[in-house]
């Protein structure tokens, strides 16, 4: 199938969640905030439904299905107003490359759990210093007897309070060259020597963010997910997925923003007519809706392209996508606020709180600046400045 033309079993899995979203809604959203709780209710229920783990195989507790079904999931519950960050983290990330590169105890141990929403796993990658450049990472793992002893810093790692391990990318030195290579390890957060801190956050979201130290935390052997020496492949074997869930977070969000405003400007009327018959109204909005259709298409790509295994190919089309993504949400948003004027600041509305969050899909998981170096140096062939 054409990932242009959505199947039917596509059209359905987005009904149905759908369906699910708008049992829950903004208002959930919004309550679960300030009572500074973990969206609990409905990441139970979505476990339950099977959509958490639409991605993740079926041997082991999951749907069998790809980033494509999963990314549905994502987008569906934002338009619905009802977003979950951690589909993002916890099967996006550490349930793809457990799925991929680790051992057979490892999946048994994690992968039924994290299909079900019964564990959820958080994913610690970003440091102080190194920011974009995850060849800066200083985080490191070196040997003791069978075990490894793991040192480092972390930042703006969401929901670690809630997460039952933390998939942390460290560096191990080879031994061949001396020099340090990207390795990912499970953290249990109950370990000695960690410690995590939250940050204060001008951001409306039931996850928090959390700033991690980890002093000589000793992991057995098998907390190493995968390959000692294939610690690239296997870390962008998971930055994809978080990519392409980015996209999907953005545009779930730019819809329900975009919803709310076409509603408001039918409503509406100041003269003699709805202000959404005003194309000072009407055109932004439908240019709006134009970019997040767009962006949706290339999320659609780089999903097909990374479930067919087309690494290269999904590693250009995943950060087209969570760029145009982050682009519109950004927009439909900002567009959305202005439509309804001074109703577009209040609480009664509820998108006011969306400008601070859209502006993430343009930071995280990596900014767009970063994009347009990849995209220039990769596929233009134009040389770096860096």
């Amino acid at each position: 199938m054409s990932p242009v033309i959505e199947s039917e079993e596509h059209k359905d899995l987005r009904a149905a969640v759908s369906a699910l979203g708008r049992r829950y809604g903004r208002e959930y959203v919004v309550r679960t905030v300030a009572e500074g709780r973990p969206p609990t209710e409905l990441w139970t229920e979505a476990g339950k439904l099977g959509y958490l783990g639409v991605n993740l195989p079926e041997e082991h507790g999951g749907g069998g299905g790809g980033v494509a079904e999963l990314s549905i999931v994502l987008e569906e519950l934002g338009a619905a107003g009802c977003p979950l960050l951690m589909l993002v983290v916890s099967p996006a990330i550490c349930g793809t490359v457990i799925a991929r590169f680790g051992t057979e105890e490892q999946k048994r141990a994690w992968l039924p759990g994290l299909a079900g929403g019964t564990r959820t796993m958080a994913f610690g990658i970003t440091e102080p210093d190194a920011g974009s450049n995850s060849h800066r990472i200083t985080t490191t793992a070196r040997r003791d007897g069978a075990d490894w002893l793991l040192t480092g810093r972390k930042v703006f790692i969401s929901g670690v309070d809630i997460a039952d391990a933390v998939l942390v990318v460290g560096r191990t030195e080879d031994a061949r060259t001396g020099r340090l290579k990207p390795c990912l390890f499970i953290v249990p957060p109950d370990a000695e020597g960690f410690q995590r801190r939250p940050i204060d956050m001008e951001l409306n979201a039931a996850e928090k963010q959390f700033e991690l130290v980890l002093d000589d935390v000793r992991l057995p052997a098998d907390a190493l997910v995968g390959d000692e020496d294939a610690g690239l492949l296997q870390l962008f074997a998971g930055l994809n997925p978080e990519r392409i869930m980015t996209a999907a977070f953005a545009i779930g969000m730019g819809r329900y923003a975009l919803a709310r405003a076409v509603e408001y400007a039918r409503e509406r009327t100041v003269w003699k007519a709805p202000i959404g018959a005003h194309q000072a109204i009407a055109h932004p909005l439908a240019q709006a809706h134009i970019d997040l259709e767009l962006a949706r298409l290339m999320m659609q790509k780089a999903a097909h392209l990374y479930d067919a295994g087309d690494d290269l190919g999904a590693g250009e089309a995943a950060n087209m996508a969570k760029y145009a993504a982050g682009e519109a949400c950004v927009k439909a948003v900002d567009q959305a606020v202005h439509t309804l004027g001074g109703n577009g600041l209040t609480r009664e509305f509820g998108l006011a709180s969306l400008i601070t969050a859209a502006r993430v899909a343009r930071i995280a998981p990596v900014s767009r600046e970063m994009i347009l170096n990849y995209v220039s140096h990769q596929s233009l062939g134009l040389p770096k400045s860096y």
